[in-house]
């Protein structure tokens, strides 16, 4: 495989990173496109039985990279610089919900180790996963993306509450209401990969009994709404996105996840939150 923005290292426990340091891992579409490649590198690999999923320089992900040179550049050379409304529309909706089904679907077991920031779309990536570990400083901030599945990842009233206010939600609190597996402190790695291990030697004794426990559980949210909601979902986001008049945000005032306005409203709901 040709990388340049993820690294992938292949084994019992395929490693996945994101390598984006200098823009906190944000997610162009040359990083979501070579993820497609390591997952299917990983699931290729008889060898490997578990995939663990994280960031390279602290932060998990920022979200998606919406206007860097190199992304630019890159959506030029593969023809995704289109304008016209149908070109967008296919576009945006392959490089960010097609692919993200593709992840949560992967035969094997994925595992997300968080530490940083997981801002929109560093969510929708973790989302994805089967089982999410964090670093105890970890923040989450969740948003109305293209991938929307928050409101099945910590119930439709918290999401609510969450996405009305706009705040970051500590790992405990993701902890509390379901979305974050397990919380450690720098023994994150240690902990992250000894499971991983020990769901690898589950697998690779037996692919087949941890392969339909996953397929049967996906199933099971499919037939609640799980995969027609994402669907449906996406639809308002690109009217959203298309019909709303929407300025930019500066970078020094977060961007487009508003990260500014996000951190203030974390910092005042401490008080209920712990």
């Amino acid at each position: 495989m040709d990388l340049s923005e993820i690294i992938y290292r292949p084994g019992r426990v395929a490693r996945i990173e994101l390598n984006r340091p200098q823009y906190l891992n944000a997610q162009s579409w040359r990083l979501r496109n070579e993820l497609d490649q390591a997952f299917d590198a990983a699931v290729a690999d008889a060898q490997t039985g578990a995939i663990v999923i994280s960031g390279v320089g602290g932060n998990f992900s920022a979200g998606h990279d919406i206007n860097s040179p190199e992304d630019r550049a890159y959506r030029g050379q593969i023809g995704h610089a289109r304008s016209d409304p149908k070109g967008i529309y296919d576009d945006l909706k392959e490089i960010n919900v097609a692919n993200t089904m593709r992840w949560r679907n992967v035969t094997k077991p994925t595992i997300a180790m968080v530490e940083g920031y997981c801002i929109f779309g560093g969510w929708m990536i973790a989302a994805a996963m089967d089982v999410l570990f964090a670093h105890r400083d970890a923040m989450f901030l969740p948003g109305q993306t293209q991938y929307f599945s928050v409101p099945w990842d910590i119930g439709a009233k918290r999401a609510k509450e969450i996405l009305f206010e706009h705040r970051f939600m500590s790992a405990q609190e993701c902890f509390d209401n379901g979305f974050v597996n397990r919380v450690f402190g720098d023994d994150l790695e240690a902990e992250t990969i000894a499971y991983a291990e020990r769901v690898a030697d589950n697998y690779l004794d037996n692919p087949m009994a941890v392969e339909t426990t996953k397929r049967t559980i996906n199933h099971m949210l499919d037939s609640q709404g799980f995969s027609t909601g994402i669907e449906a979902a996406f639809e308002s986001f690109a009217a959203m996105v298309g019909l709303v008049p929407r300025e930019r945000t500066a970078p020094r005032k977060g961007g487009y996840a508003r990260t500014d306005v996000a951190r203030a409203n974390f910092e005042r709901s401490r008080t209920y939150i712990g």
